[in-house]
């Protein structure tokens, strides 16, 4: 059995199994459905909510996907201006940690205020959620060189972009890449939370909408889909980010051995 295979087959075996235990203990010990739907009445929601579900998780995709993308460029951004200056990294960097720990519950008003209710203020918690890991990887890959590389562009008078784009850059290709795979499983995140709070208008609602809704109304069967759905978001998300990494990643080592 190849590698690859094997990759795919164990988990959906596991997967399977689980289901199966999961059928039985409501089974057996007469869960209600209010509490713990069966695996089959989940399924039935897939099939009956299929385009309610197919366009909450679009509009939780949509989210996530310009969210991530912003905060990539803009992480990157803000670590090139750190690399350029210690003053500027010492003095703007523990605003970066500030807003990686600022609680998101606690601005979420405030975004709301700013932003109204919808597509934008659920990107900007998308944003502020998935913006550190960039910013930090980034800037650690640009500011950790060799030092005999640094004295090698300085012996030849390199200027300071050429010391930038021709070595700082490129150095920190692979940080930039595990930045930005942490960061594409925490977008999903940030979608989810954002919509809880900001996401629902008339003609867009995400899954975050649908999983606080259906949890309070007790629509546990529809709560499951969502989360379900959710997950499998994240997942496709994530396996998307690294596979375009693997082929970045491809392609510096290439280059890095021809030069």
């Amino acid at each position: 059995m190849s590698a690859k295979i094997s990759r795919i087959l164990w988990p959906a075996v596991l997967f399977a199994v689980l289901v199966i235990i999961w059928a039985l203990a409501v089974r057996v010990f007469d869960v209600k459905a209010y509490i713990l739907p069966s695996p089959s009445a989940v399924f039935d929601v897939f099939v009956t909510e299929f385009r309610t579900l197919m366009s909450a998780a679009g509009a939780t995709a949509a989210a996530a996907g310009l969210g991530f993308f912003i905060s990539v460029v803009a992480g990157v951004t803000i670590a090139i201006l750190f690399s350029q200056s210690t003053l500027i990294r010492m003095s703007c960097y523990p605003y970066a940690i500030f807003l990686q720990t600022m609680p998101i519950v606690a601005v979420a008003p405030l975004i709301v205020l700013w932003f109204g209710f919808g597509f934008q203020s659920v990107t900007t918690v998308v944003v502020i959620i998935s913006l550190f890991p960039i910013i930090t990887n980034a800037t650690t890959g640009m500011t950790s060189l060799d030092p005999g590389h640094v004295e090698l562009f300085k012996l030849y008078n390199a200027s300071r972009w050429q010391l930038l784009f021709k070595l700082r850059l490129p150095s920190a290709v692979p940080h930039i890449v595990t930045g930005a795979r942490i960061s594409s499983g925490l977008a999903v995140v940030g979608a989810i939370v954002g919509e809880f709070f900001a996401g629902a208008t008339d003609k867009l609602k995400g899954l975050g909408y649908y999983v606080q809704s259906t949890g309070s109304l007790l629509k546990t069967d529809m709560l499951f889909a969502c989360i379900f759905l959710s997950a499998a978001l994240g997942v496709a998300i994530f396996l998307l980010v690294s596979l375009v990494s693997r082929g970045i990643l491809r392609t510096w080592t290439f280059d890095l051995n021809n030069n």
